[in-house]
């Protein structure tokens, strides 16, 4: 198989077995968010309060997917939606109580299942890595202009 071709489908390889064993982990310790809704709640753990359209952009996903993602968020009650004062069109998203509440330990579990993933790998790979994906995400966005 050629190189170029097992690089992209390494990727997508990875990319579907992170979200499986965040999953996974997450169910194992009591805590009901998908991959993606993770996403959604460290965003908003970050950033504070936002509008849906700026959550799409940071977790570079479409804005029918957030507010799927934003609409279960919702139901589980860690988020809370309000229409902007302003723009109406506009939905501001936070974290409700429960949801900040449940920062410290989510997080803990999230990096300690990224780290077991990483096992093994030294420090020089791993930053190897992290360029060779970041310049991969650059020409991307260079070719998308």
């Amino acid at each position: 198989m050629l190189l170029v071709k097992q690089a992209g489908v390494w990727v997508n390889i990875l990319n579907c077995k992170l979200k499986k064993h965040i999953a996974s982990v997450f169910k194992a310790n009591g805590i009901n968010l998908t991959a993606e809704q993770f996403l959604v709640m460290d965003t908003l753990w970050n950033q504070g309060e936002m509008t849906q359209q700026n959550i799409a952009y940071i977790i570079q996903k479409d804005k029918n997917s957030v507010t799927q993602f934003i609409d279960n968020l919702e139901k589980k009650g860690l988020v809370l939606r309000s229409v902007d004062k302003s723009d109406r069109r506009v939905n501001n998203i936070k974290l409700s109580k429960t949801g900040m509440e449940m920062k410290d330990n989510t997080k803990r579990v999230a990096i300690a299942a990224i780290n077991d993933i990483l096992d093994g790998i030294s420090e020089k790979d791993l930053t190897t890595f992290v360029k060779v994906l970041n310049h991969a995400c650059d020409n991307i966005e260079r070719l998308n202009l």
